[in-house]
């Protein structure tokens, strides 16, 4: 990723979706475009429209906190999105990184996996790889894939890949474009915090020539950082239902996440969810 280029193109698409009234400004003139102006959007940010421009275009390598932060509240950015304008006007050094062995989960989170046997959960790599899933886990999301496959980095499944380029799993979720369009805000928000990442550049890469629906809503720049929601699946095994889901973020583990998944107590979504436990079971 060339981050110049990922800020330009950031700042393009943000500004094309803000409207004057929204910006509260008194809009002039014909407008060829959607959004603001870079005057306009200058003016709100308190800076010169020269000195915007060439950050737009990449000229500018060197914003100061001060101005990123004037021009994330100009363009009503998100929390996150503010997260990522920083780690894009102001890359961390790139280091050079010596070769290592794959990514683990550590003995402490396979433990804690093993004993959530009634929580389908699963835990990834900061590249959405899969490092390791209990049999509720991989069968909730996966469960025509290799349940070891994790433990071999060479085959390890990817949700992210699976989610766009394998059939089965886009027929797991009912609302599929949403879960990819967060998928892809997600990725965006990964891949700015660590632009030094060749092979979380080669997914990018790899999704983006594979799939055209990847490739356009990558190119519309979502940013957001899933950490819980619902998800709404249609499971080959027990048919319609919704869990709620919650990704915890391990420390000292280089990006690894924990995902888990939930029902209502109670519910018709908690009767399916001991269905699949049950198939679990006697599979």
């Amino acid at each position: 990723m060339n981050p110049t280029e990922e800020l330009g193109e950031f700042l393009r698409t943000r500004r094309a979706q803000l409207t004057p009234e929204a910006a509260g400004i008194t809009p002039y003139g014909a407008r060829r475009v959607p959004g603001l102006r870079r005057e306009e959007l200058a003016q709100l940010a308190g800076v010169s429209a020269t000195y915007y421009t060439r950050l737009e275009q990449g000229q500018s390598t060197n914003a100061s906190e001060s101005v990123i932060d004037s021009i994330g509240r100009a363009l009503n950015l998100s929390d996150d999105e503010k997260v990522h304008l920083h780690d894009l006007a102001r890359p961390a050094t790139a280091q050079r990184r010596a070769p290592c062995t794959p990514e683990q989960a550590t003995p402490g989170t396979i433990r804690l996996l093993k004993a959530m046997t009634r929580v389908p959960t699963v835990i990834m790599g900061r590249r959405n790889e899969v490092l390791a899933w209990n049999p509720l886990g991989h069968l909730l999301v996966a469960g025509h894939a290799d349940p070891d496959a994790p433990s071999r980095p060479l085959d390890r499944p990817n949700l992210t890949r699976m989610l766009f380029l394998d059939p089965h799993t886009k027929d797991l979720y009912r609302n599929w474009r949403d879960e990819a369009s967060l998928a892809v805000a997600s990725l965006r928000f990964i891949a700015a915090q660590h632009q030094d990442d060749a092979e979380l550049t080669q997914l990018i890469g790899e999704l983006t020539l594979k799939s055209s629906d990847f490739a356009a809503m990558w190119t519309k720049h979502p940013v957001h950082q899933c950490v819980s929601g619902i998800k709404r699946f249609h499971h080959p095994e027990v048919g319609d239902f919704d869990l709620s889901y919650e990704v915890l973020h391990l420390p000292g583990t280089s990006g690894h996440r924990m995902m888990t998944h939930a029902a209502e107590p109670g519910s018709t979504d908690a009767a399916a969810l001991e269905l699949l436990a049950a198939a679990n079971e006697t599979g």
